[in-house]
């Protein structure tokens, strides 16, 4: 019987043909009845792919067998089976859109000036020995901070990762620049861009989380210092830890928790509401008022 599970994944190496790598990928993918979405760059790949986990151990088995992806961690999670509607392979300038596709560099050992990699129980070390000084700084769009992040963390007013850039140059986080800070994002690819972008910046001090959210989670669960649920890019939505979790988040309709957000029924609308489980099963009677949002939920997988 199929035993549906999603790996995450990046790496960033340097790729002289990525048009190359797309063509094997996706007949790769083809082959092993894989969805998901793949984006390659000139600096590397990034996925997420849902499907049978003997398919999936046999896609990774594969991958890794080109060089420059031999040392590539993969992420694994529950799957429902149906958590892509279909696969997507594209190759793009960068692979999280920050909007600075030659600022970044890259080498065999990843991105070139990057912050600092902590594992999960470094990241609790660094904050017992350093206490309030410590800044938890949110990789993500503003929205995923809304049903889980890390206790107190700053969360940046972006809407996508294109805004980042413009809103760390703003002079609003200048104060943290001598402080130590650890940045996070769900798998931890958006933090190798962040962290590098804030160090050419000016900020001292800069970690990043090795393995993201999903690696934290795996090993603290609801015991440390995330609160909530994780926000996905894929049907699922979001996940949570343990059965410990408590909701961070409020219902938009009747203020009940929730810890989810569900997408608009009503096509063409690409809205997200967040919303308790009760006034999710309602929004299918409602006539759609939802302003589109301008995010897209492809835009980012890690």
């Amino acid at each position: 019987m199929p035993i549906p599970k999603v790996i995450l994944y990046y790496i960033f190496t340097p790729l002289a043909d990525p048009a190359a790598i797309k063509a094997w990928q996706k007949n790769l993918c083809q082959s092993l009845n894989l969805k998901g979405r793949i984006i390659i760059s000139p600096h590397g790949i990034n996925g997420t792919l849902g499907g049978d986990m003997n398919e999936l151990k046999k896609y990774i088995r594969q991958t890794r067998g080109y060089k420059g992806f031999k040392k590539m961690k993969f992420k694994w999670s529950e799957g429902t089976g149906n958590d892509f509607p279909k696969l997507s392979v594209k190759v793009r300038a960068e692979l999280v859109a920050f909007g600075y596709p030659t600022e970044i560099k890259v080498d065999k050992n990843g991105v070139v000036g990057g912050g600092k990699h902590l594992k999960p129980h470094q990241v609790e070390e660094l904050v017992k020995h350093r206490g309030d000084d410590v800044v938890f700084f949110d990789g993500r769009n503003a929205y995923e901070a809304r049903v889980g992040k890390f206790k107190n963390a700053v969360v940046p007013e972006v809407e996508t990762t294109r805004d980042f850039v413009s809103e760390i140059e703003s002079g609003k986080y200048d104060h943290l620049k001598e402080k130590p800070v650890i940045t996070y994002c769900t798998g931890g690819i958006r933090c190798e861009v962040l962290s590098s972008v804030m160090k050419t910046r000016g900020f001292k001090e800069v970690y990043q989380i090795d393995g993201g959210i999903v690696t934290y989670g795996k090993e603290f669960g609801d015991e440390g210092l995330w609160e909530g649920s994780l926000y996905t890019f894929d049907n699922r939505m979001s996940i949570e830890f343990s059965d410990k979790f408590k909701s961070i988040a409020k219902c938009e309709k009747c203020d009940k928790d929730a810890y989810r957000f569900y997408d608009c029924p009503k096509p063409p609308c690409n809205s997200l509401n967040l919303l308790c489980a009760n006034c999710a099963e309602k929004m299918n009677d409602e006539i759609c008022t939802h302003p589109q949002r301008k995010y897209s939920k492809a835009e980012l997988i890690g």
